[in-house]
């Protein structure tokens, strides 16, 4: 497993699934064109892009070109990384037909090919800055009553919403972005301060 920075933005769930056995980052599939009305996760990406920057891989046909552009325009261009998987035409074996264009897309991508792509837009070179601390952990959820607890959902809820994430964000997503970018003591603080926020 490689760790890097930046968040990874794909199109799919299969496309996730190839890259998570590649790499350590979170990995945010946009539904396809889905993400053109999906406030939420568009926010998502934008608070992602500023934390840490974003990497985006799409496939290379005109449909991925499409959301790779849509992107590029809801977020800060100076925080992406844009990867470009090439032209390679076939099926992936999970399909009985090729696709239209008959490209394959980065589910079907072999690990030389995503490295390589990866190295060419930066994203493998050098080390990547980071301050080593305390990381938030499981536990800390629990003791914090962020998940295992009668209450945990709407305090996952309102800390979501404190960062600026989406409401519906599954602990394991949360507790993975909240690592990605803020240290321990961040944490406790926007916890205490998710706690004592009131409803509209």
């Amino acid at each position: 497993m490689i760790k890097i920075k930046e968040a990874v933005i794909v199109e799919g769930k299969y496309d996730k699934i190839r890259l998570s056995s590649l790499l350590d980052t979170v990995i945010i599939e946009t539904g396809g064109f889905g993400i053109f009305k999906d406030k939420q996760k568009q926010k998502m990406i934008r608070f992602l892009a500023e934390k840490r920057g974003i990497v985006i891989m799409t496939d290379s046909d005109s449909s991925g070109f499409k959301i790779r552009a849509f992107l590029n325009g809801i977020t800060d261009t100076d925080n992406i990384k844009n990867v470009y998987i090439p032209d390679i035409y076939g099926k992936e074996k999970r399909k009985t037909e090729r696709s239209s264009e008959g490209k394959i897309g980065v589910e079907g991508m072999k690990t030389e090919v995503i490295l390589e792509a990866l190295t060419k837009a930066g994203v493998l070179c050098g080390e990547n800055d980071k301050t080593e601390s305390r990381p938030i952990t499981h536990t800390d959820f629990f003791e914090d009553g962020i998940s295992g607890g009668e209450n945990s959902a709407e305090k996952r809820r309102k800390l979501a919403k404190k960062l600026s994430l989406p409401e519906k964000i599954s602990s394991s997503s949360l507790l993975k972005i909240i690592n990605s970018y803020m240290t321990y003591e961040e944490y406790k603080e926007a916890v205490n301060e998710s706690e004592n926020m009131y409803e509209l």
